[in-house]
C-alpha cells in the first residue's frame, strides 16, 4: 500500500510534461471554470454559515465561567466543520460535473502509454455524467458517515490533533477514487470500479493527498487541482490495469 501511495505521489512529477505533450489543457477549460464557481459559491455559503454554527455548538456549555473562552472556541471549530464539509461537497460537485470532460483526457493518456484504447464499454456523455453523479454521490454519503464522528471527536482537546489528520485522510482516499473512476468508468462496470479501488487503495489515497493538499493554495490550486490530479490519477490507472492483466480480452480502439 506505501509503495502505491508514494507512486501516487510521484505521478504529479510528470503531469505538466504530459498535459502539454499530448495537448490536453484544451478538456481542461470547462473543469476549471465549474472549479472555480463551485469554490467560490461555496466560499460565500462558509462565510455566512461559520459564525451561526459556532453559536449553536455554545450553547452546550452552560457555565458562566470560560464561556466566552469556550464561544471563541466554537467559532473556530464553526468554521472548521464548514470547511471540511465545504471541501467534501467541492470536490464531489466538481468530479461528477466534469466527468464528461475528463474521460476524453483519461482516453488520450491511455493511448498513450499503451498504443491503444482499452474498452470494455461504450460510453456516451451523458452515460459519463451519469456515472459521475452515481460515484460521486455514492462516495458523498459515505465520507459524510465518517467525517461527522471525526468532527465530533475533534471537539476533544488533545484528540482533535489525530482526527484532523484522519479527516485529510478520509477526503484524499475519496478524492483520489474520483480521479481514477475516470479511467475505470470504460473498463468496469459501477460495482467492478468500486472493487478495483477497494484493491488499490494506496493509489486512491496517493492521488488524493496531493489533491487536497493542492486546495491549500489559494487560487491557483483550485484552477491547477482537476489537470494535474487527474492526469496523475490516469497514469496510475493504467499501470495498475496493464500490472493486473485487466485490459486481457478487452475491445481496442485504434486512432480515436
Amino acid at each position: 500500500m506505501l509503495k502505491n501511495i508514494v507512486s501516487a505521489i510521484k505521478a504529479y512529477f510528470k503531469t505538466f510534461q504530459l498535459i502539454s505533450k499530448l495537448k490536453l489543457w484544451k478538456y481542461f477549460g470547462v473543469p476549471i471554470l465549474i472549479s472555480l464557481l463551485t469554490a467560490t459559491a461555496i466560499g460565500f455559503l462558509a462565510w455566512g454559515l461559520s459564525d451561526n454554527i459556532g453559536a449553536f455548538i455554545s450553547k452546550i456549555w452552560f457555565w458562566e465561567w470560560g464561556a466566552e473562552t469556550f464561544r471563541t472556541i466554537s467559532d473556530v471549530l464553526g468554521a472548521l466543520i464548514i470547511i471540511a464539509i465545504g471541501l467534501i461537497l467541492y470536490k464531489h460537485i466538481i468530479m461528477a460535473l466534469s466527468a464528461p470532460f475528463m474521460s476524453p483526457v483519461s482516453e488520450k493518456i491511455e493511448q498513450h502509454f499503451l498504443g491503444t484504447i482499452h474498452t470494455h464499454r461504450n460510453t456516451t456523455n451523458a452515460s459519463q455524467l451519469w456515472r459521475g453523479i452515481r460515484i460521486n454521490v455514492r462516495n458523498l454519503l459515505l465520507e459524510l458517515l465518517f467525517t461527522i464522528p471525526i468532527l465530533l471527536l475533534s471537539l476533544i482537546p488533545i484528540v482533535n490533533i489525530f482526527t484532523s489528520v484522519l479527516l485529510f485522510l478520509v477526503q484524499a482516499y475519496y478524492a483520489g477514487f474520483g480521479n481514477m473512476d475516470y479511467t475505470l468508468e470504460r473498463h468496469f462496470t459501477y460495482r467492478e470500479s468500486i472493487s478495483f479501488v477497494k484493491r488499490n487503495k494506496g493509489t486512491a489515497l496517493g492521488n488524493g493527498i496531493v489533491f487536497m493538499a493542492m486546495l491549500l493554495i489559494p487560487v491557483v490550486g483550485i484552477i491547477l487541482v482537476l489537470p494535474l490530479s487527474v492526469t496523475a490519477a490516469s497514469t496510475e490507472t493504467v499501470n495498475l490495469l496493464k500490472e493486473s492483466k485487466q485490459l486481457k480480452n478487452a475491445e481496442t480502439l485504434q486512432n480515436k
